[in-house]
């Protein structure tokens, strides 16, 4: 009888298999360059440790199980992934400096690979900036349907940064915002245009499916079933 509750649990959950459940790219274009293009004059973001980025993302349906967070960045003249750390948090809310933190917490770097270069219009085949994907393993999270933010800021060896490129395309529609110092979040800004941007991350996990009757019947009778055994051999 114990297999039919755990029949009825992963039915519950959806499909074990992870897949993405939100990006908030893309980050570089069909050349795998992420192109600094005028007015912006923001070659990347500061996501440090003085420096922690925030962006917003809507859960739907049933809700999400969370099993890890995808971030990008770039360390100035790294050869290879020198992200060691990523500090996190996910807070449900429509402001991120008020709203409840469900979940944090500081998890090793998992090197997601590179996925292109940060350059500027006269500089395309520069490649002082390898943007990598930096992948952030964490407890598993059940989320169910509202308003989120996630919170991050990305830890490395490298001399600069780390540095995020922002969303291909966000330049006067992204509503990412920064902490400096640990202070509120406020609206981030294009140094030199002082348009808004998006900051690029992305969600991997499953959605919370909703089991068929005959399911949800089968889950209840293996779970009466279980709990009346269990009653027995106390009586016993």
């Amino acid at each position: 009888m114990k297999h039919l509750v755990a029949i009825g649990l992963v039915a519950l959950l959806g499909s074990a298999q992870a897949a993405t459940l939100y990006d908030n790219g893309p980050i570089v274009n069909a050349q795998g360059l992420s192109v600094l293009t005028s007015p912006d004059t923001t070659l990347g973001v500061g996501s440090n440790a003085s420096a922690t980025l925030a962006d917003d993302f809507s859960v739907t349906g049933n809700g999400w199980n969370v099993q890890s967070l995808d971030f990008f960045g770039y360390q100035t003249g790294s050869t290879s992934f020198t992200f060691t750390g990523v500090t996190w948090s996910i807070r449900a809310g429509v402001n991120v400096n008020t709203a409840a933190i469900v979940a944090s917490g500081t998890t090793t770097a998992t090197d997601g690979g590179r996925v292109g270069y940060r350059v500027t219009s006269t500089t395309l085949a520069n490649t002082q900036r390898p943007i990598y994907r930096v992948t952030a393993d964490i407890p598993d999270l059940l989320l169910p349907a509202g308003n989120y933010f996630v919170t991050w800021a990305l830890a490395g060896t490298g001399a600069s940064g780390p540095f995020v490129p922002p969303v291909l395309g966000s330049l006067g529609t992204g509503n990412a915002l920064q902490s400096l110092s640990g202070a509120a979040f406020t609206t981030l800004l294009d140094g030199g245009s002082q348009l808004t941007l998006s900051a690029p991350f992305a969600i991997t996990g499953t959605v919370v499916a909703v089991p068929e009757p005959s399911m949800l019947a089968l889950w209840m009778a293996g779970a009466l079933a279980v709990a009346g055994v269990a009653r027995r051999r106390r009586f016993q």
